[in-house]
Parts: structure tokens; sequence; C-alpha cells
């Protein structure tokens, strides 16, 4: 008898590695839960060949919820095979979401288990060893993904596709309020022309550091403990930075430091 967990996440990991969309997961085997949609994108790390990179936060912001047609933020794995180097060359393919994010990112220092009880904030940042900025590429799945819910969303690993993680900040960041903290992104065109926008780390549920708890919590909930070592992405700080192939992203984080990424041109 199939197991329709693994039908659904085959049929997303094979849509994702051909760069295909489909129109949504087939009734017989679609999540109807957000407890069914992690399940089947836990799945992934088996379809994986390399050990798991962290997690990522989709849908942090009011008007990102309202975007997708979502209640509140959704889980993603960050899959190591997916990240590229500070720097380095981000293949744009048939990326159909064309966005590039301005993130906080956490490495944690030490493990958090799954426990009854909810952790703080402060409990999560005092698990934290290194603070990143982070330029986050995501893409989805599906034809129209603003209309088929939470459930298929998670499933659909929260979006996730590329990911960039700058390197750790030397400043104290634990002394700065980084609800208020500004970074710039800017998008350079082949063409000489760009965006920049401002970001604000208070469009981050409030707080980055709020974020990273959630997360935290999130995962406890689901039996899974944050490991040491991984990263935690906390969600776009600004609208989205259009971009196609050819692109140079960059992301200012002022004091937290830089991160840079080039699009590569579709093959």
């Amino acid at each position: 008898m199939t197991d329709p967990i693994q039908a659904a996440a085959d049929l997303l990991w094979n849509t994702w590695q051909r760069e295909d969309l489909i129109h949504g997961i087939p009734a017989d085997c679609r999540p109807a839960t957000r407890q069914d949609g992690y399940a089947i994108q836990q799945r992934f790390e088996s379809l994986s060949t390399l050990p798991l990179f962290g997690w990522k936060i989709a849908a942090t912001s009011t008007a990102g919820q309202a975007h997708i047609n979502v209640e509140g933020p959704l889980a993603g794995r960050l899959l190591r095979e997916r990240v590229v180097e500070d720097g380095g060359e981000v293949p744009f393919g048939r990326n159909h979401m064309r966005v590039a994010e301005l993130e906080f990112a956490f490495r944690m220092g030490k493990d958090l288990p799954p426990r009854d009880t909810p952790y703080s904030t402060n409990e999560s940042l005092d698990s934290v060893a290194t603070v990143h900025p982070a330029i986050e590429i995501p893409d989805s799945r599906y034809t129209d993904f603003t209309i088929v819910g939470a459930p298929q969303l998670i499933a659909d690993n929260a979006c996730a596709h590329y990911f960039v993680l700058g390197e750790a900040t030397s400043a104290d960041w634990r002394s700065i309020d980084l609800r208020q903290h500004a970074p710039m992104g800017t998008v350079l065109h082949a063409d000489r022309s760009r965006v920049t926008r401002q970001g604000l780390g208070a469009n981050v549920l409030g707080d980055p550091r709020d974020a990273l708890a959630w997360l935290v919590n999130e995962l406890s909930s689901l039996g899974i403990t944050l490991r040491e070592g991984e990263v935690v992405t906390t969600g776009t700080c600004l609208v989205p930075l259009p971009i196609q192939g050819g692109d140079h992203v960059e992301g200012d984080f002022g004091i937290l430091g830089r991160v840079t990424a080039h699009i590569r041109y579709s093959m």
C-alpha cells in the first residue's frame, strides 16, 4: 500500500529537482493539517544526501501572511546542498517567485531539545553562538502558492530554495536592539539599473529574536531538537527585492556586516 506522506514528499521533491510546477498535491495524499505538512517536509531530510543545514521561517510579517493566505509563520528546512557561500553564484533557473530577501540568521551554539514548557526568547538567545547577515532566494513548487493553504506550503518546505549565509558578525550583537536595526538591500540589474530598499528588524514578527524563539518552540511542539551548529534564518526584514538572471544582490546590515550573491543566468 502506498504511503501518502512519502508519495507527497516524492512528488514535491521531484518537482523541485526538475524545476517544474504543480497546481497542488493530489487529494489522495494532500496534507489536511500543519502537522501533516510537517510530516511530508520531514521526508526531505532522507531524500537529501547531506546533513541538515538549518531552518527558515516564512510569513513573518502580516503582509507576507496576507499575501499567501496563512494565519501565522511557517517553518522550513534549509538543505545544505541549497546553501551558497557568501559572494557566490545562485542559479536562477526557472524560479517563478523571482525575489531576494534580506534576513537575520542565528547559528546555534547548543542543542535545544523538545520540552513541555515553551522556551523564552532569552533562553533561545542564550543558546546562540553567532549572528549573520543572510539572503534567501525562495521559490515554490506550486503554480499559485497564494491559494494552496498552510499545510501544502509547509509540505513544500515553506518555499525554501537557495540560501546565502554571510560571515558571522564581530559586533556585540547582544547589545543591539535588532527591532530597530535597518538593513539596506540592493539589486544591481544586468542593465546597470538598481533597486534599493530599506528593511527593519521589527518587520520580522516584531523582533528577529522573537522569531527565533517562535522557531524553537515550533520545532519543540513537533518533537524536533534544534541542534548545535544549525542555522535559523528568521524571515525577510524588507519588501522582497525583484531579481532576474545576471543580477547582483547585496545586503548591507551596517555594523552586523554585509552579504552578497550573484544570480546566475538560466542555462
